[in-house]
This record gives structure tokens, sequence and C-alpha cells, in this order.
């Protein structure tokens, strides 16, 4: 049985699918026994799909709330 750090170390893999069927087990394992990954597993899954639902719309106007700074900083990170 895998621990819950091995879990995450392995999440990337797990939600992607690029896991073996074996891995994928032991995974599977552990999350019928750890309610805590499970809930993690799930925030996991909301995160990316929220960050995929973020950039749908290129041409939707950034919400005024945003700050400048953040802006400016993911706009430089694009052309690093």
């Amino acid at each position: 049985m895998i621990t819950c750090r091995e879990l995450i170390e392995f999440l990337d893999e797990y939600v992607g699918a690029e896991m073996s069927a074996d891995q994928r087990q032991a995974v599977d394992r552990h999350l019928s026994v750890c309610p805590d990954c499970v809930k993690y597993v799930e925030q996991y899954r909301q995160t990316i799909a929220l960050g995929r639902a973020a950039f749908e719309d290129d041409n939707e106007p950034v919400p005024a709330s945003v700050p400048a700074a953040l802006i400016k900083a993911v706009l430089d990170s694009r052309n690093a």
C-alpha cells in the first residue's frame, strides 16, 4: 500500500492516466481507505478544470479585481 506522500508524488500521472495498471491499482487501493486523499484528488481535478476554464475565451476581459501586478507577472512569464 502506498502512503499519502507517495500518492501526491504520483498525482499528476494518476489524474492524467499516465501510469501503469499496477500503479493505478495501488493508488486506487490507497484511495479506498483514505478519505483525505480522495478529497485532495477531487480538489486537484477541480483546480485543473478551473484553470482550463479560465482560458477558454482569450477575448474575455480580465476582471477589474485582478491586481495589475499579477497580470504583468503572468504576461511576463508567458514571454520568458
